[in-house]
């Protein structure tokens, strides 16, 4: 059986932490520590594999991000900011389109580690904590876009799921509405259960009853937000107004719309998340939750880098951006007034 890097520490007398800064070269273990290492390694025949051997010896300047939809114009605003500064930073990027599928998410991560990227971000991943951690503690550097990952070598950076959805939620209860539907991205995503978080604390402040039967599965594509309002048009639903979890669900809730003459924002608001190019150019155009999309791509990169060259952050490690509502035509009507 081939050995491991458990076996390597557990020959040597160290952590596989130890083991992995010795491969990576890192500055903090001594030499005595070093040799007894490297002694180990060459006892054991263990062979790290092309990325770890690339490590210890010259970095390829090259970044790996791994997205969930590529077509979905949040990803690629952050894509932008990414190889922008990336490209500032001497550093070529290489993209991976997940299709929302969290085995494909799984492939790509082993595949470009094992083709030696310097380092991988993620954004809005599908696998677990655990499985990043358990990356991460191989040696290998990972960002996170879109998600808090809680591991002091994980530079991360997302938006307040839960307060901008709040605020969504209370714009339409100031118009009059109370029954309001979610429509969710797809059901492994953890921005979707927050957003989904924010609507039911939002409903649970205003008193207003939660009703199970109006959240809906929009998959965060427009084809699914048509689909999920469809099921509830069918099933002849009472309600007034829509919050979609992105702008692409709330594309597909316009396209229902138009098809059966129903009237935004007359007969029902609509609001969405992403702030998209699209939404200013829909009619009417639509309400939506501004994120700085380019802004967290290039943030985030800058920091996978520097914690690549100095093996620590210069300054913080998780960073938290503000999101803001913005209110246009699809929801700037107050039902109280439909005669």
């Amino acid at each position: 059986m081939d050995a491991k890097i458990i076996d390597v520490a557990a020959k040597a007398g160290v952590s596989p932490a130890t083991v992995s800064r010795v491969l990576n070269q890192g500055s903090s273990v001594t030499a005595k520590t070093r040799n007894k290492v490297m002694k180990a390694i060459d006892e054991l025949n263990y062979r790290p594999n092309a990325a770890a051997k690339n490590l210890r010896l010259q970095k390829s300047l090259s970044i790996g991000v791994i997205a969930q939809d590529i077509n979905n114009a949040y990803f690629t605003e952050i894509i932008k900011g990414i190889e922008n500064m990336a490209y500032a930073r001497k550093y070529k990027v290489f993209i991976c389109d997940a299709e929302n599928q969290a085995e494909k998410e799984r492939d790509y991560l082993s595949l470009l580690m094992d083709r030696t990227m310097d380092g991988v971000i993620m954004i809005t991943p599908q696998l677990s904590d655990e499985e990043i951690y358990g990356v991460v503690d191989k040696g290998y550097h990972i960002a996170v876009i879109g998600r808090n990952v809680n591991h002091p070598k994980i530079p991360c950076i997302y938006t307040d799921n839960v307060k901008f959805s709040r605020h969504v939620v209370e714009h339409l209860v100031e118009f009059g509405h109370r029954d309001i539907v979610f429509l969710s991205g797809y059901p492994e995503a953890v921005d979707s259960y927050e957003r989904l978080e924010g609507y039911l604390k939002a409903l649970k402040d205003n008193h207003i009853p939660f009703r199970p039967e109006l959240v809906e599965n929009g998959d965060f594509n427009e084809t699914g937000g048509y689909e999920a309002i469809e099921r509830l048009f069918a099933k002849k639903m009472t309600f007034t107004a829509v919050f979609a979890a992105n702008d692409e669900m709330a594309l597909g809730v316009y396209r229902a719309c138009e098809e059966r003459g129903i009237a935004i924002p007359e007969q029902l608001a609509v609001v969405g998340v992403d702030n998209n190019r699209i939404s200013k150019y829909l009619t009417p155009r639509l309400s939506t939750v501004n994120q700085p999309k380019y802004t967290m791509g290039a943030i985030i990169v800058e920091k996978l880098i520097d914690q690549m060259n100095e093996n620590q952050f210069e300054d913080k490690r998780v960073f938290t951006v503000d999101s803001e509502l913005l209110v246009r035509a699809s929801s700037n009507y107050h039902i109280q007034k439909k005669k």
